[in-house]
Formats: structure tokens, C-alpha cells, sequence
């Protein structure tokens, strides 16, 4: 499977100075990363994880202090043979707020030397057409960040890397983002997103890889992660929970409730030998599944921290 971004050993770090006193700070501290051409690839991780300093090493908007990475095939020192190929948001998008959407648009194509591409398309694509004409100063922030994905257009590019792309966006048009992203990558561009909306990353990407103090926890499909991050548990549910957690207890079953349901720790294959243990109790199942990990799950598993990062 072909790479379009390859990072082995990155590191990345930061010197500041008090006074005399001289302190270190690791932004990414070893990172090994492979991003297979195409599909949405989530790129995860909590605050201070290195998410946003890795992608600004990736685009050469910072120096790494030690490490190899590729992007496109290109070394660090030939990036300018492929960044015509590369649409990029890195954090807050800055545009003129006195200018219009599309006059915006058309004065980044003319610095960009794209002189004469099409504007309407990239508007039409983000839901910005019906407002393009309108000063950016009247957009709220989600509008910008969609003007901003359609800058990265522009260039027709085969890959997109996106810092949370969905930032400041209502529920809605999170959607829109999410169907935009899904609608790029069946195209075959490669799509890849950093996001702190884990809900919105495991509908949206086909892989995934779990940043944590700088390095990768975790990598693979979004159903090989989930997989490796599961429960061996059962979630169940009777008219009397106290009864059944007390039945389970004297068969040595290590249960707790949770509201209305009781979470068993019993591995899934063994569903219908609990199912038997409550029945001979006179406790009746109303239901029995395995406890599925979801991705917040796996995330906050790995990374022992909290989920959100600007």
C-alpha cells in the first residue's frame, strides 16, 4: 500500500529560556506515523499530544529537531515539488474580512498561480455559493473555516491535510463536513484530518492513528482499533438489578451497576451460561449484549487524558 506521509523518529522540540535557567519542551517525542494513499484518515489525540506541531513539520511551517518524513514522496528540503498538490487548513484560517467570500477566494488563486480556476465550484462545494458575495467580517466562524476548505480546492490537490476542519461548526454543518470529507476521499484523494470530535472521526475515517505525548498509541482501521480497545464485558438488564447483582455475586461474577443496567465482567462467549446463572436466580434478561468500545472509549483508554484540544 502506497505512503503519502511517512514520519519515523520525528521529534520536535522547544527551547525556552528564564533568565538563566534553560528548559526543554517535546512537542513530539519519537512519532512513527504511515498515512496509506487515499480514504479519510483521522489524526487523534489530546491536548498538547503534538497533533498540530506534527502537521506544521509536515508542511515545512516548522523545523523538526531530529527525525525522516515524507509527504508525497518529498523529502523536507524538495517540499516544493508537491506542495502544488497539497491543500492545507493549519489552525485559524486568515482572511481579508472586508473582501467577499469570493474575492478571497479569487486573490488567493492569482498568489497561488491560479490565475482563472474556476471559484464558484469550491464555493458550491462547501454551501458558501448563495453567500459569496457577502464580506467575510458577516461570516461566522464556521462559514470561514468552509472558505477556508475551499481554498484548499483550489488546487484540485490529491492530498488534504486539514487541522480540525469541523472547528466552530453547528451541528449541521459538521454533517456537511463530514459528507464533503467522505465525497473527497471517494474521489481518491487522500484526506488527512485532525479532529477532536471522536463521534464525527470514527463515522467519517477509515483509519485512524492515537497521538500521546508525542507518540503514536495506536494506528489502523477504525474497526482494528475498536477491536484491540475492547471490553471482554457483557451489559445487562433485568427488572431487579440489586437481585441480580447479588445472584451474580455469590456464583463469584464481579458486576456493577451502572443507572439502569449492570455491567458484568464476563467475557461475551459466555452470554448464555449468565443468561442460565439468572434464570435458575428468577432473574429474566430484558437485555444481554456485549460492552462495545467506541472510539471516546479507546481514546481516553490510551491516552489517559482528556478529548479535547483547540
Amino acid at each position: 500500500m502506497t505512503a503519502v506521509i511517512e514520519v519515523e523518529g520525528l521529534h520536535k522540540v522547544y527551547v525556552r529560556r528564564k533568565r538563566l535557567e534553560r528548559r526543554e519542551a517535546h512537542a513530539v517525542d519519537g512519532l512513527d506515523l504511515s498515512v496509506p494513499e487515499g480514504g479519510v484518515f483521522g489524526f487523534l489525540g489530546p491536548n498538547g499530544s503534538g497533533k498540530t506541531t506534527t502537521i506544521r513539520c509536515l508542511l515545512g511551517l516548522v523545523r523538526a529537531t531530529e527525525g525522516h518524513y515524507r509527504i508525497l514522496g518529498a523529502e523536507p528540503g524538495d517540499l516544493a515539488s508537491v506542495i502544488g498538490r497539497i491543500g492545507s487548513i493549519v489552525e485559524t484560517p486568515l482572511l481579508f474580512p472586508t473582501f467577499s467570500g469570493r474575492r478571497n477566494l479569487r486573490l488567493l488563486a492569482d498568489l497561488g498561480g491560479f490565475a482563472g480556476r474556476d471559484i464558484d465550484g469550491p464555493l458550491d462545494r462547501v454551501g458558501l455559493l448563495d453567500r459569496a458575495d457577502d464580506q467575510v467580517r458577516t461570516y461566522s466562524l464556521g462559514m470561514r473555516q468552509r472558505l477556508a476548505l475551499a481554498a484548499t480546492l483550489l488546487k484540485d490537490p490529491d492530498l488534504l491535510v486539514l487541522d480540525e476542519p469541523a472547528n466552530g461548526l453547528d451541528p449541521a454543518g459538521i454533517r456537511e463536513i463530514r459528507e464533503l470529507l467522505r465525497s473527497l476521499a471517494d474521489e481518491g484523494r487522500t484526506v488527512f484530518v485532525s479532529s477532536h470530535i471522536l463521534s464525527e472521526v470514527q463515522q467519517t475515517c477509515d483509519r485512524v492513528a492515537i497521538l500521546s505525548r508525542g507518540r503514536c498509541v495506536t494506528s489502523g482501521t477504525v474497526d482494528e482499533v475498536l477491536h484491540a480497545g475492547a471490553s471482554s464485558a457483557l451489559i445487562l438488564k433485568t427488572a431487579n438489578l440489586d437481585g441480580a447483582l447479588a445472584a451474580l455475586a455469590a456464583k463469584g461474577i464481579t458486576a456493577t451497576r451502572h443507572g439502569d443496567h449492570l455491567r458484568a465482567e464476563v467475557d461475551p462467549a459466555r452470554s448464555a451460561q449468565l443468561n442460565h446463572t439468572l434464570a435458575e436466580a428468577g432473574h429474566w434478561l430484558t437485555e444481554l449484549r456485549p460492552d462495545e468500545a467506541s472510539l471516546e472509549d479507546v481514546f481516553l483508554r490510551l491516552t489517559g487524558e482528556a478529548e479535547d484540544e483547540p
